[in-house]
């Protein structure tokens, strides 16, 4: 008997008679909180109308990963305007590894024609029945959420202790209040930057959207959220976090949930990135709406980001058409948290110089934990060797795998290392 599937390159390839259908990708990633990956973890996936019945069972690799099989989703045509139709699927995602605590991820969104990766910490349980359950409410752009309450795009100065910081810095960390700024009850999570990024974006748009839109709506989201850093908003007001996840004040943030290939890699290429305006020094709080259900002059609309990206307009110009012609995109010169910033050059084979020891060091570090990744001697000569390590820790970790260190690549080889070096702390 044939099998109805085979792989290749780790994605699963199925026969011609279900073309018809339309499918989204999922793969998962089992990790410990230093994002050290837990091979032999095993995954089920379930339909929330049959959550006992199977429909896909995966072991992670040697990196923590599963293989990429394709799951049933609606048309793309309902991602594309404004439906009373669900666009996405969901699934349940349950992930199990001896000594480790279970997680559970019910609801997890699948598009069409999209890669979505879900990530799964995994620790020790304190007890032995402990588990970690996310629940992922509907998308924002398809159920109700309540509508951003306006503010000021640029905080006043001149309040004793509001403005603490000198320059806009990049931060490692975010505090989330999972709730209203004034709900006690809610709770406080620690998230990295760019992992908050990638959530609100896959939370507050469509991945199906053309680039030039998603980029867009990154851009905004940065902004804002380093708004909130720069201003040091809520601990002015006596709070102990950077944001809220509640769409009347900040944006939508969603513990546990999936987030998308494309959303992620714009994330990684353009993290350092911020809207301005001439003499202003803070990043601009770009405010927006969904510009269906709600509408919000002088902000930018989700839906109308998308009918100019549908149109041929560029990301900036995308932004101006809503904020005006005086903004213009920004870059913080200072990531915290990384014991380099990128050199603003990108290493190939033939550099040299203390940037290329700087990449081989981490990069054996990482090694350590993920072993597909050859280790190289740290002489400071960008050589084969070394284009081969950086290719293998890029195809492990979600960029295009080309053997260059790019800006996405310098910043993401630094983040794991600092990650995976912290396991002593």
């Amino acid at each position: 008997m044939k099998p109805k599937y085979s792989y290749r390159n780790n994605f699963r390839i199925y026969p011609a008679e279900m073309g018809t259908q339309n499918f989204g990708n999922l793969q998962v990633r089992a990790v410990t909180p230093n994002l050290v990956p837990v091979p032999g973890a095993t995954v089920n996936i379930t339909a929330p109308n049959e959550p006992n019945t199977i429909l896909e069972q995966l072991i992670t690799d040697d990196n923590g990963i599963t293989n990429t099989i394709p799951l049933a989703a609606p048309p793309i045509d309902y991602s594309l305007e404004p439906s009373t139709v669900q666009p996405y699927s969901n699934y349940n995602i349950e992930v199990t590894a001896p000594n480790y605590r279970p997680v559970t991820v019910n609801g997890a969104e699948i598009f069409p024609n999209v890669l979505s990766r879900q990530e799964a910490t995994l620790i020790p349980p304190p007890e032995p029945e402990d588990y970690a359950l996310y629940v992922i409410p509907p998308h924002t752009l398809f159920a109700e959420y309540p509508p951003k309450i306006p503010e000021d795009e640029i905080k006043p100065t001149l309040e004793t202790g509001e403005i603490v910081l000198q320059q806009v810095v990049v931060p490692e960390f975010i505090i989330v209040h999972d709730g209203p700024p004034t709900d006690p009850a809610a709770e406080n999570h620690y998230v990295r930057f760019r992992d908050y990024i990638k959530n609100v974006a896959s939370s507050e748009i469509y991945a199906t959207w053309p680039e030039e839109a998603i980029y867009a709506n990154i851009l905004a989201i940065l902004s804002f959220t380093l708004n909130r850093v720069f201003t040091e908003w809520y601990r002015s007001q006596g709070f102990n976090f950077t944001i809220t996840s509640s769409t009347a004040y900040d944006h939508k943030w969603i513990p546990g949930r999936n987030i998308y290939d494309n959303i992620s890699f714009l994330v990684d290429s353009v993290f350092v990135n911020y809207l301005s305006r001439p003499n202003v020094r803070q990043p601009i709080l770009t405010q927006y709406c969904d510009g269906n259900r709600v509408q919000c002059p002088g902000w930018m609309t989700q839906w109308g980001s998308k009918a100019l990206a549908d149109q041929g307009y560029s990301p900036i110009e995308i932004l101006r058409n809503y904020y005006g012609s005086s903004i213009y995109i920004n870059t913080a010169t200072e990531v915290s948290g990384v014991p380099a910033s990128w050199p603003g050059f990108n290493l190939t084979v033939g550099s040299r110089g203390t940037s290329v020891r700087i990449i081989q060091e981490q990069l054996n570090a990482i090694a350590d934990n993920y072993p597909a990744i050859p280790k190289v001697s740290v002489d400071g000569i960008y050589g084969p060797r070394t284009q081969e390590a950086v290719r293998i820790f890029q195809s492990i970790f979600d960029l295009p795998a080309n053997g260059i260190v790019d800006l996405p690549t310098w910043y993401k080889i630094s983040f794991i290392y600092v990650a995976v070096t912290r396991m002593a702390e």
